[in-house]
């Protein structure tokens, strides 16, 4: 369980990139928040993370979903880091997080905004909250944009990066999706959103397609 914040949540940032796995789940975690709380929401995308919410079907819903979207344009383009440095948002959360942003993380690599993001805010006070899709060893669950489930076999190598991810200044790990809501102090679980994924538009597609 993460720990909350302990305060009223005005304002976050929240970093896309490019990974399908836990999309969906961390989508419909983010707009339950939303509507549960009225929270702010500033969304920024990486250019793969632009790819996969097209791949997913979420692009142009995000964009009615969180209104105050940003598009990767360079490293510091557009201006983000600055007031994540300086407190004028909560906290930082990058979900879901590649294994390819979390080495960059690791290793110091700022090339990309959300990379790039995550380093100078760790310099200030704000929190930053990662979701890695790489945690655990073995194999995990996940859906192709399809909606086909298959089974990934996780690396040593990204495993042991997220383990170091976890050590890092300023950074906490989150296990689920659901995690998100201990940072607000809410109750919430993967039942809670059941319903909120039902309707997406590749879920609604194959229950169509199941009917036929």
């Amino acid at each position: 369980m993460v720990e909350p914040l302990g305060k009223r949540i005005k304002r976050i940032a929240w970093g896309i990139t490019g990974s399908g796995d836990q999309m969906i789940e961390t989508y419909s975690v983010l707009v339950d928040i939303k509507e549960k709380t009225g929270v702010d929401t500033m969304v920024f995308l990486s250019k793969e993370g632009e790819t996969v919410m097209k791949w997913y079907h979420l692009w142009d819903k995000i964009q009615d979903d969180f209104p105050n979207f940003k598009v990767d344009a360079g490293p510091n383009s557009p201006f983000i880091a600055g007031p994540l440095q300086m407190g004028h948002y909560d906290f930082l959360l990058i979900a879901p997080a590649t294994a390819n942003t979390v080495a960059k993380i690791v290793y110091g690599i700022a090339d990309t905004l959300v990379t790039n993001t995550v380093s100078q805010t760790a310099k200030g006070k704000t929190p930053i909250f990662i979701l890695p899709v790489d945690q655990k060893r073995g194999t995990v669950k996940t859906a192709a944009p399809s909606g086909r489930a298959f089974e990934l076999t996780m690396r040593e190598v990204d495993v042991t990066n997220s383990e170091k991810l976890a050590q890092m200044e300023n950074i906490t790990i989150l296990k689920n999706p659901y995690d998100i809501y201990d940072i607000f102090g809410l109750e919430g679980s993967s039942e809670s959103i059941k319903e909120k994924i039902s309707k997406h538009p590749k879920k609604r597609k194959k229950k169509l397609e199941n009917k036929k």
